[in-house]
């Protein structure tokens, strides 16, 4: 036995002494989209209630409710305590294990077994037992610690999940409310339209009366107008379809629903700096994840490399026998059994290298989709920094084609009043401000989904920094 555990033994060191793999990450020292912020802008790193800076309360009460009612993030919370319990029945391989074990048995054997036919009188007899069982597997090689240490880990990325889940709902809140103001935004655009093109429509129709229009013109007006209507019932569909999305979010049915809304004009743009690209890693749930499932990974290769070692057993069992219930727990009735074993598993069929051979498969791609998380957040922030500003500039400029192009059709809307304009020109007038008017609701639309991607990228809210105490003097 000591021969072939110290030829074992060399093996082991050999098995044990494999390094955690690098992830090998480049973490550039700033964001290309955040270089023109200065360093003073770190107050406006997302607080934890980052959606309270659009400064909407019907938005407040939304993402809140959906934090408190949504089935997503209460399935995750159920994963939190299933990996949890795991992690505890896991666990309990360190701790000895006692059993406590009492029997009582009557027997009565055959009195004709003999030969001789004749009867040898009773031969009853009575057993009492009382008796402690415990067992211990010492954990030499860390195999159970390594079982231990990947539950945890798999524990904390639940965590982590249930994070993920938890932004993800709150963003497709803020997406869902937001749709909803620029349906209503739209509709009121469209509305206003059509009561212009009806005005003008009026006008041509008083302009043929007069002689000084053709039947052709209004028939052109009223195909504007009846364009104008048919955007009606696509954004009524789109206004009811994301107030369902919304009472889907916070676990209500969409008859239970009520959406007050308003307008995106009355929604503000708060300001958001990234921060340094390195504080991200710790501010990403699905980073988090990541890097706790990839930790989960390195124990469960640590704990496929100690099953080729042998494992020590120790079991111990002690109690009382006796034939009589009075004499049961007297001195001379106790009775003890001490035992140690060791398993050293020769010939498994290659399950133990093929385990090995599975958990070094998982560790290789949970390190390669870390890094792959971490890259890809890298992306969302450069990408969700440029929306903003692309985003910021596309509605200025929108807003200003909208000026114009107002002042352009109250001017033809007068002079056809006049009648000194031609009516081409009037038609043309009303097609630029209707779709100008549009794409400017989009616009804004695109704008603070576009900040609140930003958020997403970041991570959601972060914790504020400790402040650093001044230096004595």
């Amino acid at each position: 036995m000591l021969q072939a555990t110290t030829i074992v033994l060399p093996l082991g060191g050999c098995l044990l002494t494999a390094s955690t793999p690098e992830p090998g990450l480049d973490i550039p020292a700033a964001y290309d989209g955040a270089s023109k912020i200065p360093a003073v802008a770190e107050a406006a790193l997302p607080p934890l209630d980052w959606w309270r800076g659009f400064r909407s309360r019907e938005l407040t009460e939304i993402v809140e409710a959906a934090r408190a009612s949504n089935l997503d993030i209460a399935v995750a919370i159920a994963r939190i305590v299933q990996a949890d319990a795991q992690a505890r029945v896991t666990g309990a391989a360190l701790l000895p294990s006692a059993n406590l074990n009492a029997s009582a048995t009557r027997s009565r054997s055959s009195q004709t077994l003999g030969g001789t036919g004749v009867s040898a009188g009773p031969s009853e007899r009575d057993n009492l037992q009382a008796t402690l069982n415990a067992s211990y597997e010492i954990d030499f090689w860390g195999k159970n610690r390594a079982l231990l240490r990947a539950a945890e880990e798999t524990a904390v990325a639940s965590r982590f999940d249930r994070e993920v889940v938890g932004l993800s709902t709150v963003v497709a809140a803020a997406n869902a409310y937001f749709q909803v103001l620029a349906a209503q935004d739209r509709l009121r655009v469209a509305n206003e339209n059509i009561a212009a093109a009806t005005r003008v429509l009026k006008l041509i129709k008083d302009r043929l009366a007069a002689g000084t229009a053709s039947q052709l013109e209004v028939a052109q007006q009223e195909s504007l107008l009846a364009t104008q209507r048919t955007a009606i019932p696509l954004l009524q569909q789109t206004l009811k379809q994301n107030r369902t999305a919304l009472a889907i979010l916070v676990a209500r049915s969409p008859e239970r629903m009520r959406v007050r809304g308003g307008s995106l004009r009355g929604i503000a743009y708060p300001r958001v700096t990234p921060g340094l690209p390195s504080e991200l890693l710790a501010q990403r749930p699905d980073i988090r994840e990541a890097e706790a499932n990839l930790a989960a990974a390195n124990a469960n290769v640590a704990n496929a490399r100690a099953q080729f070692l042998p494992s020590v057993t120790l079991t111990a069992e002690g109690g009382y026998a006796s034939a009589v219930l009075k004499t049961l727990f007297r001195p001379e009735s106790m009775m003890y059994s001490l035992a140690a074993g060791l398993t050293q598993p020769i010939f498994e069929g290659g399950r133990l290298t093929g385990n090995l051979d599975l958990q070094k498969g998982r560790q290789d791609e949970l390190l390669n989709a870390y890094r792959k998380s971490v890259i890809s957040a890298f992306g969302d922030v450069e990408n969700a920094l440029e929306a903003v500003k692309q985003t910021a500039l596309r509605e200025r400029l929108q807003a200003a084609v909208v000026k114009a192009s107002r002042e352009a059709f109250n001017i033809s809307e007068e002079r056809l009043r006049g009648g000194t304009i031609d009516l081409i020109t009037v038609l043309q007038t009303q097609q630029t401000l209707f779709q100008a008017e549009d794409l400017l609701v989009q616009a804004r639309l695109a704008h603070v989904q576009a900040i609140v991607s930003l958020y997403q990228a970041l991570g959601g809210g972060w914790l504020p920094k400790p402040l650093e105490a001044a230096d004595a003097r």
